[in-house]
């Protein structure tokens, strides 16, 4: 036990001093195969109010405060989300625009490429389950000059754009590289899906969501080709 405590305070010590660690990181691995590690990381962080925070559809784990502790952390905006982190409210839209750009065609690309019957090899004597895909192998960048020219007078034009996606990756949410806007580590980590996803499929951005997939390759109903999931395009359509 003594050794799964070392080992916890390393990977807790790491977190803490790195914000975020690849879930192909040799420490991380050992804690995601063996339970009393992983609880004993727990444990650890839980001794000063943190948590750890995974996501089997994410390729990187992290840390955040407990809930009972956000309100003694950051006083009565412990709830507000842009307030936590100093965001201002048209990169908090910024945010959410590109999480439902990103976040929501990776996880059915991910389901869809799971349970793909393309995706079993024919010579297997028995089937299994096969593992999810990496978030890397089917998350897909959305275009730095269609998001301006679709959301750019929304969220107040070049200038205002690109200082808050300059926040949004130093916060780790994405990245960027050149025109492709891609997935960080703390997208689909920090943000909670099941909330969030039913709240924006079925209010403010569905519409734009819709119009997106509707122009998107048919690929649902072809059996032959290797990649069965949906594939969106990431650009998205001009919002109503």
């Amino acid at each position: 036990m003594k050794n799964s405590l070392d080992d916890a305070a390393s990977l807790a010590a790491e977190l803490l001093a790195r914000r975020w660690l690849p879930r192909q990181h040799p420490q991380v691995k050992r804690a995601l195969i063996d339970a009393d590690l992983w609880q004993a990381v727990q444990d650890r962080l839980a001794q000063v109010g943190l948590r750890l925070i995974d996501n089997i559809y994410a390729d990187h784990i992290t840390v955040a405060l407990q809930r009972p502790f956000e309100n003694a952390v950051f006083g009565e905006t412990g709830l507000d989300g842009h307030n936590n982190i100093d965001l201002p409210r048209d990169a908090v839209s910024l945010l959410i625009v590109l999480w439902s750009l990103i976040v929501l065609p990776k996880r059915e690309r991910q389901a869809a490429r799971a349970i793909s019957p393309e995706s079993s090899r024919q010579d297997e004597m028995f089937s299994t389950q096969r593992p999810l895909p990496t978030a890397a192998s089917v998350s897909q960048p959305v275009s730095y000059k269609s998001l301006l020219a679709d959301f750019g007078v929304q969220l107040g034009k070049k200038t205002r754009l690109d200082g808050n996606l300059k926040r949004l990756v130093n916060h780790g949410f994405i990245v960027h590289r050149g025109d492709e806007i891609g997935e960080g580590p703390l997208l689909d980590l920090l943000l909670d899906y099941d909330v969030l996803a039913p709240r924006i499929l079925e209010g403010a951005l569905a519409d734009v969501l819709g119009r997106t997939r509707a122009l998107a390759p048919e690929t649902n109903s072809s059996a032959d080709t290797p990649d069965n999931g949906v594939d969106e395009k990431s650009s998205p359509a001009e919002p109503a």
